[in-house]
């Protein structure tokens, strides 16, 4: 059977660096921070894929960048997992996991989690100690205009992906 591509934001505690996912290919960013200037200065990641772990929060504040990288709001059993773990969920559990979501008429997407500016969770909080970094306080973008727009596209990628889950044939 044929997978959904997915994109997934890993770290790498030794090198204290946010690595992603991108359809298979693993993209480090230059800094410590998710946001579309860093992923213009992305470089391919060449280190070792075992030190790689998912990390537990999978929202992009950024809206632009949240465009381009269609994260999911992963179950909690995979959150931390590292690589290897994670395709072979993926691989297994992926697209069963999806239908099941879209089936009950939730949205998988992680930009669809959280709609206002919230404090780093527990589960952020351990990204960053993992890290050995400062806390980042991820805030979604409240200006009015920005927010609709951000709104439409999150719902336009939503309704792409729920085709894709209930018109995929075996």
């Amino acid at each position: 059977m044929i997978l959904r591509p997915i994109d997934a934001i890993f770290v790498n505690p030794e090198k204290r660096l946010y690595v992603i996912y991108l359809r298979g290919e693993l993209w480090q960013l230059s800094r410590m921070k998710i946001s579309n200037d860093a992923w213009q200065r992305r470089q391919p990641y060449n280190g070792d894929i075992n030190s790689l772990y998912l990390s537990r929060n999978q929202t992009i504040a950024d809206p632009i960048l949240a465009q381009k990288l269609r994260t999911l709001n992963l179950p909690e059993a995979v959150r931390g997992s590292t690589l290897t773990r994670f395709e072979a969920w993926w691989e297994v559990h992926g697209f069963e996991w999806l239908k099941q979501l879209i089936n009950h008429g939730q949205s998988p997407l992680a930009a669809h989690q959280s709609s206002t500016p919230l404090p780093l969770t527990s589960s952020e909080n351990s990204d960053q100690t993992a890290l050995k970094s400062e806390p980042v306080v991820n805030t979604i973008n409240d200006s009015s205009t920005d927010s609709v727009e951000s709104v439409d596209i999150f719902a336009d990628m939503l309704t792409d992906l729920s085709n894709e889950i209930r018109y995929h044939r075996s």
